[in-house]
């Protein structure tokens, strides 16, 4: 799956910057200004990172951290923190309570991605490997290459996500609103038909001839890459 990270902060400028800067190296980004949404948002479901500041309307911060590492099936969730307090004793008490980082603000945007990537290589390996292979397909997410059986392949930017997308969870069948969500954002009106048209595009990129076609259509239920091929040899 792609790397999904949930930004908690209620600096709007800030919260843009960072969204628009982890979007743009590939993460899925989901953002609560408040630490009461927050915690509500992350009872549903949990994502891959935390990005949390600890001064928040309601809930702080520090609290919902707290709340978390309490809870078995938070217990383990990546969390870097933001403040505005550089003081040791404040470090030393984000922490303690459970922080994984702790970045005090004003910061440099690339070494937090930097910090991002690290926390996430260490405790989601899974998630951010540069490299996905199934059967004689090869897609490299840091040169945005793919290639199969030695060829390489030529892909747009959307197909290319559509692929790394499917890659990740073979025999996993996704409808074309989770793929719009995922490959396009949620911010983003696409009709769910445009699906269809970059999944054929993206056909015709990847199959020559008679090629096995890795890409499986499930009537009434939309799309995913085929688990058969991705142990093939």
């Amino acid at each position: 799956m792609i790397p999904r990270i949930l930004i908690v902060e209620d600096e709007e400028p800030l919260t843009l910057l960072l969204r628009y800067n982890l979007e743009a190296e590939g993460y899925a980004v989901d953002v609560c200004m408040n630490g009461d949404e927050a915690e509500l948002k992350l009872r549903e479901a949990l994502p891959d990172l935390l990005v949390l500041d600890w001064m928040l309307p309601g809930l702080s911060g520090i609290e919902l951290c707290r709340r978390l590492r309490a809870r078995p099936e938070s217990r383990d969730l990546p969390v870097i923190m933001l403040t505005a307090r550089g003081e040791e004793s404040e470090r030393i008490r984000g922490l303690s309570t459970g922080a994984d980082d702790y970045v005090v603000k004003p910061f440099s945007v690339p070494e937090l991605i930097a910090r991002v990537r690290a926390l996430l290589r260490r405790a989601r390996p899974e998630v951010i490997s540069s490299l996905l292979r199934a059967g004689e397909l090869e897609l490299d997410r840091e040169t945005h290459r793919v290639h199969r059986s030695g060829r390489e392949l030529h892909l747009g930017p959307t197909e290319f996500r559509l692929l790394e997308f499917l890659m990740q969870s073979p025999g996993r069948v996704f409808s074309r609103e989770q793929l719009l969500d995922a490959v396009w954002g949620r911010d983003v009106y696409v009709d769910e038909r445009t699906v269809d048209v970059h999944v054929g595009r993206l056909r015709k990129a990847i199959n020559r001839g008679r090629q096995r076609d890795p890409i499986r259509t499930v009537r009434g239920a939309g799309y995913s890459f085929d688990e058969r091929f991705a142990v093939a040899r």
